[in-house]
């Protein structure tokens, strides 16, 4: 048996949740996260997990520590999808429980009801023992092939929680408003590696049951519990089989969609005494050079968001095939292989996953309805960061590049579109991928930007951060409760009751009120931009604009050109290009020659507006060649709107060829994009 540290956990009330009897106001939190307002909470858990990759099945054992958070509860029920489930023991006497799987819904899956023993009150504490198997359809899960990896000898497995795919991968309170500690074994291949979102362990953890959060005292109030060697409660591995076991505890609680597992040939290269980078041997030497400047991003933070709590800082350059730019799993970051633009232009990402240390992973929003406070807030700090170690200009034409962003999003999903609120209503029980978009990342940047102007600037505003995540530490956090702390740190401020909270909370569409950034380091992209827009404003053709050479671009980082890009194509929303204005302004920028995806995403995306078939080879290559769906979602839009036949039926058949290449979350949004499925 394997256990872990106990967690610290807010109370239902704390946590700004309606706690009367059978009722969640936040719908979105079905199955097991509506019963844990009355019911049972799981205090830690600890598994045990066998990866087979010849059978794509995950063997599984999860001791799971449950404490009642009322009299008599007759049941505790776990979100679970797709899971087989094999049995369950009550641990202190192995006696075999009941349980039953419920009515499968399609996003939230079946939860899991599971028959307690009786005299079980408030406050007392069972331990249970789920054996399970994930099923090779699990959508936490991918498996690569061989050939899918850069080595191409061994196979890969790597997961994706966020936002409710925990589920899918071990039976669990799958939502964001429980905070547990845990632990692990890992059988695996002999001559592959795992790592999790925990600490590594040379054995078995030895871990106070009673843990406080002071992870640096040596006090203890009871003895520490050694888990035994291995996997005890799973099947033998296959005769002849040559594995290894894997160890890891995460003290720190955290939610679920922060479990994370990766399995493949992995090397590490060393880039501070608390971080590495972690990738396959023949990538790690370039992931090593892109990522050196992790530390000096870590110690940025440490200054503005206080220390860092959970002792190391990984990160895992994942196969092309991960579909988002970085996941924050604690100790272990994951980062896509497209950030490795041999210049370094693109590691700010690593710079908003090390802000996720403290907005979201330490301080977590309670449900997916206020998301912006794990995405707006972290946001706000990664341009901190970038600011303290760039400048505030630096910080400002980032702020203006993502108030553009924002823009492109509201246009794009609807101005009066639920998602585009701060909060959107996901009462109806949505998935919260379907949400997912740019608008809590940036509307919530936008409305912490303007109540830092508000109160007096960084001056009066950092200290009242620190104080949010001082407060909030290893707890979860509503909207409600936000504002709360908000107006009691500024209270003899009389600027805060000009604070229109209602609009910016619930009102879809824009911001009420509008920031203003300084753009001086954008401000020759945005007239190179205009410059070529006015010079043919009708979109039929015509010379380049007067005076234009190789030189306007010299000198450019990656992002001055992206902004240039993003602004030209701002500007040809109604009117494209022609595709002549596009091959002219290539053969003085040589923008098809660009390796860089930031700037290949944004030329492509020019180019297929204005039918520019030229550029269709390379568009091809990047949807084949990589699955993020920073770059996926909008090519494919792109192409599927294009006034040209051929680009619709192109990206029809990009998709129908290389979709099982994709991670399960981006073959999945990318389909409603293209109207080969409903959201």
């Amino acid at each position: 048996m394997l256990w872990s540290a106990s967690s610290r956990l807010s109370t239902p009330a704390q946590q700004g949740l309606d706690t009367t009897p059978g009722i969640c106001k936040s719908r979105s939190m079905r199955h097991a996260a509506a019963q844990l307002l009355t019911n049972c909470v799981t205090l830690l858990w600890a598994a045990e997990l066998d990866v087979n990759f010849n059978t794509k099945v995950l063997e599984g054992f999860v001791h799971v520590h449950i404490e009642a958070v009322s009299d008599g509860p007759k049941e505790l029920v776990l979100d679970t999808r797709d899971l087989t489930l094999h049995g369950v023991t009550l641990q202190s006497t192995g006696e075999k429980l009941k349980y039953k799987l419920g009515e499968k819904h399609k996003a939230l899956g079946s939860p899991l009801h599971i028959e307690l023993p009786s005299g079980f009150s408030t406050g007392s504490k069972l331990n249970l023992g789920i054996r399970f198997s994930c099923s090779p359809q699990s959508t936490a899960l991918q498996y690569l092939d061989p050939e899918q990896t850069a080595g191409g000898k061994h196979p890969y497995l790597f997961t994706q929680c966020q936002a409710i795919h925990a589920r899918s991968l071990v039976p669990c309170q799958d939502t964001p408003a429980v905070k547990s500690s845990y632990s692990a074994a890992v059988r695996v291949p002999a001559d592959l590696t795992a790592l999790m979102s925990a600490v590594p362990k040379d054995g078995p953890p030895s871990i106070q049951p009673d843990t406080t959060l002071d992870f640096d005292s040596s006090s203890t109030e009871s003895e520490p519990i050694t888990a035994p060697e291995g996997v005890p409660h799973l099947p033998p591995p296959p005769s002849g089989s040559d594995t290894k076991l894997c160890y890891f505890l995460q003290k720190v609680p955290i939610p679920s969609y922060l479990i994370a597992l990766a399995v493949g040939e992995l090397e590490s290269r060393q880039l501070s005494d608390r971080s590495c980078v972690w990738s396959e041997p023949s990538v790690v030497d370039a992931a090593a050079y892109e990522f050196a400047d992790t530390a000096k991003y870590l110690e940025a933070g440490e200054a503005l968001a206080g220390p860092y709590v959970w002792g190391r800082y990984d990160l895992l350059l994942l196969p092309p095939s991960f579909p988002y730019g970085g996941m924050e799993n604690p100790c272990l970051t994951f980062v896509t292989p497209t950030l490795l633009a041999g210049d370094r232009s693109l590691t700010n990402v690593v710079a908003h996953e090390i802000a996720h240390s403290w907005t979201g992973n330490l301080v977590t929003n309670a449900s997916w309805e206020h998301f912006w406070l794990n995405e707006g807030w972290t946001m706000f700090l990664e341009r901190k960061i970038v600011g303290k170690l760039q400048g505030d200009a630096a910080l400002q034409f980032y702020a203006a590049q993502g108030a553009q962003s924002l823009a492109d999003e509201v246009s794009r999903i609807g101005p009066d579109h639920n998602f585009t609120r701060l909060v959107p209503d996901l009462s109806a029980g949505e998935d919260p991928d379907d949400a997912f978009s740019r608008v809590p990342y940036e509307k919530g940047f936008y409305f912490l930007y303007y109540l830092q102007n508000l109160v007096g600037g960084p001056s009066a505003f950092e200290p009242f951060m620190r104080s949010y995540l001082d407060t909030f530490a290893f707890k979860t956090v509503t909207s409600e409760q936000f504002k709360e702390h908000f107006l009691n740190h500024f209270k003899d401020n009389k600027a805060v009751s000009t604070i229109d909270w209602e609009t910016w909370y619930h009102a879809p569409g824009m911001p009420p009120v509008k920031n203003d950034y300084d753009t001086s380091l954008a401000t020759a992209a945005y007239d190179l931009a205009v410059k070529w827009h006015t010079a043919d404003v009708m979109g039929i053709g015509a010379p380049p604009p007067k005076g234009v050479s190789p030189d306007d671009i010299k000198g450019w980082g990656s992002e001055q050109i992206v902004a240039f890009l993003e602004k030209l194509n701002e500007l040809r929303s109604m009117t494209p290009m022609a595709a002549s204005m596009c091959r002219e302004m290539n053969k003085l920028y040589k923008l098809d020659e660009a390796k860089n995806c930031e700037i290949r995403c944004s030329w492509y995306k020019l180019c297929i507006g204005a039918c520019d078939e030229a550029v269709n080879p390379g568009v091809v290559d990047m949807l084949s060649s990589q699955g993020r769906m920073k770059y996926l979602r909008p090519l494919y839009r792109a192409l599927y709107k294009s006034k040209s036949k051929d680009d619709k039926q192109l990206a029809l058949d990009t998709f129908h060829k290389v979709s099982n290449k994709y991670h399960p979350i981006a073959k999945k949004m990318v389909a409603v994009d293209l109207q080969l499925s409903k959201q």
